[in-house]
């Protein structure tokens, strides 16, 4: 995992608001190393403001990227899945509304 300090000396030429690949190209241009732009190009395709939006998007230490054991724990752990429940029941001959009373 590459440090944030390390990708955000390769973000002070970018200009903001920025897309993903206008950073990834900035940063290529300024000769980031591949451990760089790998954690860059690991960002959504989104718009970002500044560079504290990029480093909380990249693959960085302060927004690590999961490994694959990390993310089958995290989906087999049954204490944190949260079901929603059905806001109403439909029963024979009633109807109900979830928004309020009827008018």
């Amino acid at each position: 995992m590459v440090s944030s300090d390390k990708v955000r000396g390769y973000l002070e030429t970018v200009d903001f608001p920025a897309d993903r690949e206008a950073v990834v190209r900035e940063a290529q241009a300024q000769g980031a190393p591949d451990i760089v732009l790998k954690a860059l190009r690991a960002m959504p395709p989104d718009t970002y403001r500044n560079a504290g939006e990029v480093l909380s998007s990249a693959g960085t230490d302060l927004a690590p990227e999961l490994s694959a054991r990390d993310k089958a724990e995290k989906a087999l752990d049954k204490k944190h899945r949260r079901v929603a429940e059905p806001l109403r029941t439909a029963t024979t001959g009633t109807r109900s509304r979830v928004d309020g009373p009827s008018k």
